[in-house]
């Protein structure tokens, strides 16, 4: 039985540069799945061909038993069910909080301007940001800024979650706000993939954690095999690295 999100054979190469090879990876609905990695090891063009951000040289992706890679897939429908939030906050600068979290809603969603602010100011509640709806996004800390990327993202009500190294841009002391409220998606059985330095967290929250290297799923399994027995040799050497680090 094919799982919710189904990953095939995913291959995308720029050049002769083959950046991902052959992914195959399964997601339950309501699994939180964390990538963890060397940079460059392909995590983040994982996710970006997942939400068809990059075209895919081979292989596909299912979402619910439908076929969201390839030509003719529309775009503008696979990101609603499949949103992202990247590491560059990405918000207008040039519009408040609330135009950035709402902006989608009407223009894609259908809803209403009072319906989406509605909504929009519901979100912001739920993250602390209520008070900084007419504000503009220079006026807000990195974390600040992050928390409302997630929230103008959830605003169009996604099936999947795309995390692409939310905290990397952050102050130390802004990370755990910001881990805060995925946190808390994770308990309300949001299905999240992300890719992730924060090896706590991703022990602490994920269903399954993947080791990518060199554009090849390594291994995966259960944080608790992981992070404690992995198999392979070349994830024992990155926790290694890690631990020696100070960041497990």
């Amino acid at each position: 039985m094919m799982a919710f999100l189904e990953i095939s054979d995913l291959r995308k190469s720029y050049g002769e540069h083959e950046v991902l090879r052959g992914i195959d990876l399964s997601v339950e609905q309501h699994q939180v799945i964390c990538l963890i990695g060397a940079s460059g090891s392909g995590k983040s063009t994982l996710l970006r061909c997942v939400n068809a951000l990059e075209p895919i040289d081979g292989g596909r992706v299912t979402l619910d038993g439908e076929v969201v890679s390839g030509a003719g897939v529309d775009v503008d429908l696979l990101r609603r069910d499949v949103g992202m939030v990247f590491q560059s906050y990405n918000l207008f600068p040039h519009m408040s909080v609330l135009d950035n979290v709402t902006l989608a809603p009407v223009k894609l969603g259908g809803l209403s301007k009072a319906q989406a602010a509605e909504k929009g100011m519901a979100l912001l509640e739920r993250v602390g940001l209520a008070d900084k709806a007419k504000a503009f996004p220079d006026r807000l800390s990195g974390g600040q800024q992050q928390r409302v990327a997630i929230v103008r993202t959830l605003a169009m009500e996604p099936r999947v979650l795309l995390l692409d190294e939310i905290t990397a841009a952050l102050d130390p002391e802004l990370v755990a706000e910001v881990l805060g409220i995925v946190r808390q998606l994770a308990q309300e059985g949001l299905t999240m993939l992300l890719a992730t330095h924060e090896m706590s967290f991703a022990k602490e929250v994920a269903d399954k954690v993947c080791f990518l290297h060199q554009g090849s799923l390594l291994e995966q399994g259960p944080p608790s095999q992981i992070f404690t027995d992995p198999v392979e040799e070349r994830t024992r050497m990155f926790l290694k690295s890690i631990i020696a680090a100070g960041r497990l």
